[in-house]
Parts: C-alpha cells; sequence; structure tokens
C-alpha cells in the first residue's frame, strides 16, 4: 500500500576543511544538473547520523564523524524528482582520514560524460560561498545557517 503523504527524509554534511572551504558535490541526474552539500536518502531502519555517515562513505570513499546539528527543513519543500515531500537534516562533519577524491576547480566537471548519475566535488573557500552557489532551497538556507554561525562571535 502507497501512503497517502509520500516523505523523502535527506540527510547532509557541511564538511569545512583546515583551509576554511566547504566541500561541494557537483551531480547531474536525469538530465538535471545541480550542486548540494553531499548526502542523500536516508534507508529504512536506519539513524540520521549513521545514514549520513553511509552516504559519505558512498559518495566520498571516506568516514567521517558528525559534529552537530545545522538546519532541519522547517518548511515545505517539494521534491525535485518525485511526487514526495522532502524534508532534509543538515550536520557539520569533519572527515576521520585524509580524501582519496579527485577534486575539481569548476562545477560540473565530470570524469565520465555518460551514465546515469554523474557527480563531481569541488572545495568552496567560505569567503566565497554564496547561497546562489547551491541549487535548491534547503541547502541555501543550511548554508545561511552554518554561515552564521561561523561569523558570530
Amino acid at each position: 500500500m502507497q501512503a497517502l503523504y509520500p516523505f523523502n527524509v535527506r540527510v547532509y554534511g557541511l564538511l569545512l576543511n583546515e583551509q576554511n572551504e566547504l566541500l561541494i558535490s557537483d551531480e547531474q541526474e536525469y538530465g538535471k544538473r545541480f550542486s548540494k552539500f553531499p548526502g542523500g536518502g536516508l534507508e529504512y531502519g536506519e539513524g540520521l547520523r549513521e545514514g549520513l555517515r553511509r552516504e559519505y562513505f558512498e559518495e566520498c570513499m571516506i568516514e567521517v564523524e558528525v559534529l552537530g546539528h545545522v538546519y532541519t527543513t522547517d518548511f515545505y519543500e517539494h521534491s525535485y524528482f518525485n511526487d514526495s515531500q522532502i524534508i532534509s537534516i543538515y550536520y557539520q562533519v569533519i572527515n576521520k582520514e585524509p580524501f582519496t577524491l579527485n577534486f575539481k576547480a569548476r562545477a560540473f566537471d565530470f570524469d565520465e560524460t555518460e551514465g546515469e548519475v554523474l557527480q563531481s566535488f569541488r572545495w568552496v573557500p567560505i569567503s566565497n560561498m554564496k547561497v546562489s552557489d547551491l541549487t535548491f532551497k534547503t541547502d541555501q538556507i543550511a548554508l545561511a545557517e552554518f554561515l552564521k554561525r561561523k561569523t558570530s562571535p
């Protein structure tokens, strides 16, 4: 039986490196391009922090430690991809080991040119980061909340 009101719970991590740069994931899926924080959908039976660690490992091949909550969606957000309501939870994370990813300097600089899902990662200096650099409203609000905390005394 299909739920009357399908919810899609998603969890994302804001990772700030020692050079004060945030990790951004540039992706292309179903012909749509978007920039967001690494993370994704929670699987049934999974806790938020567990799901975030799994997502980081799947996407970035790295173990992360979840530091603290940044933002949870507090408005209605319709999915970009299907007919569900998105609930997104954002945490600050740190890597527990060095990255082995090939980081890019430009957005959407994919190594592969074909496939259902394309993804690349880049570091953006927090001083240059603008909410408009991110595609989704929830990511934009999470970034604004994160930046407020970083700049307040």
